[in-house]
Formats: C-alpha cells, structure tokens, sequence
C-alpha cells in the first residue's frame, strides 16, 4: 500500500491531466459502469459533518472512498483510500485535502469550457480560501483571463489572498466588493461557506458564466432566488444535486423555479447530448456539490503516476 502525503499528491497530480480526465469520464455513458450512492452525511457533535463517499467504476479498474470532515468554522480535511475493486486491497492511502481542491476546480473549469462564452475576460471569485486559489489556478487553463476578483469578508484576509497569489502564481488579484464582483465578471465562482446568499443577482450581466461550488447542504445557499430565475442551469449530477444543493431546493420549494429549469447535468452536455449555453446573451450556472466519480478519477491519476 502506498502512503501519500499532501505534498505528493501536489506533486505528483497534473492540473491540465486531471481536467482531461474528469471531462472524458463526464462524457462517457458511465451510469453502465459506476456505482455512486449519494454521499452520506452524518452529523459531528461539534456542529460540523463528516462526509462518506464511495465509488466504483468498471471502466476505471478502481474502487475508493474519499472520508471529508467540515468543521463549522467552514474547515475541510479529507483523506482518501483507492482499492482494488477485485481482490479488495487497499493500494493507497492518499492526504486528500488539493485532491479535493483540484478535482472541484477542475470540475468546474470543465463546465467553464462547455458554457463559458468564448471571448470572456474577467473572472471573479468569491472566497478566499483553498477552493477559491484552486479555482484562480485552474480555470485559466481553460479560458484567456486577463483580470481577476476577489471578494470576501476581511479586508485583510483579502490583502494577504492576493499577494500569496501573485508570489505562489504569479496571478494580480484585485479586492472587490460583491456588487463590483457579480456586474462586472465574465465567469464568477462561489466558493464560500456562507449559508446565506453572497451577491444580488440583479447585478448580473447577460452572457455571465457561473460556478456555484461552496454550498453543499439543502438549508445552505450561496445564491438568490434571481440568479437562480435568470439562469440555465446545469448540475454535476441529478442525485447529487436534488439532494444537497439548498441554492437548487430553496427556490424550488418556494416556487421561484420548477424542475424544467434544471436542463442537464454534466454528463449530458459532455457527451453532447444536450446543449449548454444556446446564445450569447444567457447566464449559464453551473451547480456544483462534487461527486465521488470525480475524486476516484483524480486519485487513479495520483497513484499511477507514483506507481511510475
């Protein structure tokens, strides 16, 4: 068995490999060949949660379960177990925090590329921990960015966000507040903890791209009922989402949206079989509350190439 450490799996995982990955699995027809139960949740007495999510792909030759734990400050610390799907061997054991991390940046820069227009130029962030630097590092790859914002609570937590980005990346970041973030970006991700939504979607601009990542509980939510009518939306998956995503439920529930405006998942669109952004003009969303397909596929990447 292979021990992996943080820094290994850094090292060792390929940011452009890994959208490439995760794409091509979104593509394929993998209800034939994965089993995927919707994550369990089970709740820690400190107010905070422990996550279980398992996977098994035929077509990918692996089995795993990645265990995340969230503390109610919004902290997340993962770790993952990729086994042998015939013999039951644990092959690795891996620190799974940027696993996490790059597999959800590269999730959404994978729906970036398939709703995004072309021609978009400012990307806008919310948050500024771990997924909102993953998100800055990996979605250049697929689209031409010449600014960037971010948006957060502290002034000074900002300030040091944006130098460790410009000396980590070498990427200028510019503080913003959430009315300058959500008019005036091309493409915008939410990746906060706030149960609350972040900006006013009357702010947005026709022809926006968004990717909501941070919410990931039906009483939680990152955005307003108006985003959510203004849009064509797009979930990673059907189970996923109508089980966890409060920013897809509580508008649901209150009637600001039916379930026809929920168009498709990931999975549909990759593989062509249903269109993403059909004009210029629309705000296409991306609703995100990750998958264990996408956390199998990165550490099949991670451990074969430390095999190598």
């Amino acid at each position: 068995m292979l021990l992996l450490s943080e820094q290994q799996v850094r090292q060792l995982a390929d940011v452009d490999e890994v959208i490439r990955a995760i794409r091509g699995a979104f593509a394929r027809d993998f209800n034939k060949t994965l089993r995927m139960p919707v994550r369990t949740s089970l709740p820690l007495g400190d107010g905070g949660v422990l996550l279980l999510m398992p996977a098994w792909d035929s077509a990918i030759g692996y089995a795993g379960v990645k265990l995340v734990t969230v503390t109610r400050g919004g902290g997340v610390n993962a770790a993952y177990e990729l086994l042998d799907a015939n013999t039951g061997q644990i092959l690795a054991r891996m620190e799974a925090n940027w696993l996490t991390d790059l597999r959800t940046a590269a999730t959404s820069a994978v729906a970036t590329d398939l709703l995004a227009r072309d021609d978009v130029k400012t990307l806008g962030i919310f948050g500024s921990g771990r997924q909102a630097s993953a998100h800055f590092v990996v979605l250049p790859r697929v689209r031409s960015f010449s600014r960037f914002l971010v948006c957060g609570s502290s002034g000074a937590a900002l300030g040091a966000f944006c130098a460790r980005m410009k000396q980590d990346h070498g990427i200028d970041v510019e503080p913003a507040d959430a009315a300058t973030c959500a008019s005036e970006s091309d493409v915008m991700c939410t990746c906060t903890n706030s149960p609350v939504p972040v900006f006013d979607g009357r702010m947005l601009r026709p022809g926006t791209h968004l990717n909501l990542v941070g919410a990931f509980q039906p009483e939680t939510r990152e955005v307003d009922d108006e985003t959510i009518r203004r849009s064509r939306i797009v979930v990673d998956t059907y189970d996923g989402a109508l089980a966890e995503a409060g920013d897809l439920l509580i508008p649901l529930q209150n009637g600001s949206i039916r379930r026809e405006q929920i168009i498709s998942d990931l999975h549909e669109v990759a593989s062509g079989k249903k269109p993403g952004r059909t004009n210029l003009s629309e705000i296409t969303l991306f609703k995100s509350v990750g998958c264990a397909l996408e956390d199998l596929v990165t550490a099949k990447l991670i451990y074969e190439r430390a095999r190598a």
